[in-house]
């Protein structure tokens, strides 16, 4: 049975203790089935509902697209492609009639 290589530092000498996994060269231990669930990305739009991939949301703000002279407009309807984990801008979203945008997930409902 093959390992898999240590999640800090990628290093293939990992060997198996019981249910964990232990890197020798950075001494990082863990578990596959916590780190699986770890990875997941969880979004929550403005009403707290939990978004995925493919979902429709729209605006529930004005928002000024920066750069830009270009304002999406309150019910602008765009479809999630992405879920991110980032400070600003968790939704990687298609948007009728712009295109491509970040969007942050306060400022959108689920439809």
């Amino acid at each position: 049975m093959s390992c898999p290589p240590c999640p800090h530092c990628q290093s293939e000498f990992v060997y198996q203790d019981q249910s964990l996994f232990i890197c020798p060269e950075c001494a990082h231990e863990w578990n596959p089935a916590e780190a699986e669930a770890e990875d997941t990305v969880t979004v929550k739009d403005a009403h707290g509902t939990l978004l995925t991939e493919g979902d429709k949301v729209t605006m529930i703000k004005d928002l000024k697209v920066k750069g830009s002279s270009l304002v999406l407009k309150v019910g602008t309807k765009a479809v999630i492609k992405r879920l991110m984990d980032s400070k600003d801008h968790q939704l990687d979203c298609k948007v009728d009639g712009v295109g491509d945008m970040m969007v942050t997930a306060h400022f959108v409902k689920k439809a």
